[in-house]
């Protein structure tokens, strides 16, 4: 089970790494990859076909501006593609369009922008259905998070 997470460029590499932890937390195994799809498409597409024929199952891809990477990906393959809209220009919203606006029958799921750690956790939660050890501990998670959470806020707020 491997993860390819995928972004057009090094500048992007601090936002990413939420990905890489939460990939981490769950033992997934990821490799990361700084590729264009306009500077080096040839470069990406053979990219992708390598990552198919070692069985990697999912594929998270960052991008900011016109955002084109994670739907140049869908594009290219059948393996699901998280994207995470990169914050550049215009606070990130035209990354954030681009990326959940893709053109019928090639999706891409998309979360919020520079939220790359929810991208992995949404990966996380797409290897569950396959995999029972990333399912058990993805209940764990919530739990702890759950009960973290009432403990932090049982004894009310200070204003």
């Amino acid at each position: 089970m491997k993860v390819a997470i995928i972004f057009g460029s090094k500048s992007d590499t601090d936002v990413m790494k939420g990905a890489a932890n939460c990939l981490r937390e769950f033992g997934i195994e990821f490799e990361a990859h700084v590729l264009s799809a306009h500077r080096v498409p040839e470069k990406l597409v053979e990219t992708l076909k390598r990552l198919e024929m070692e069985d990697t199952q999912a594929i998270i891809a960052g991008a900011g501006l016109a955002a084109h990477l994670p739907g140049v990906i869908a594009s290219k393959t059948i393996l699901p593609v998280v994207g995470v809209p990169i914050r550049a220009a215009l606070d990130g919203m035209d990354a954030l369009l681009s990326i959940v606006q893709m053109p019928k029958s090639i999706p891409v799921a998309t979360v919020g922008i520079n939220n790359s750690y929810n991208a992995g956790m949404l990966v996380v939660q797409i290897l569950a259905l396959k995999y029972p050890e990333v399912q058990e501990k993805l209940v764990k998670f919530r739990e702890n998070m759950k009960k973290n959470f009432i403990i932090d806020n049982e004894n009310g707020v200070e204003l």
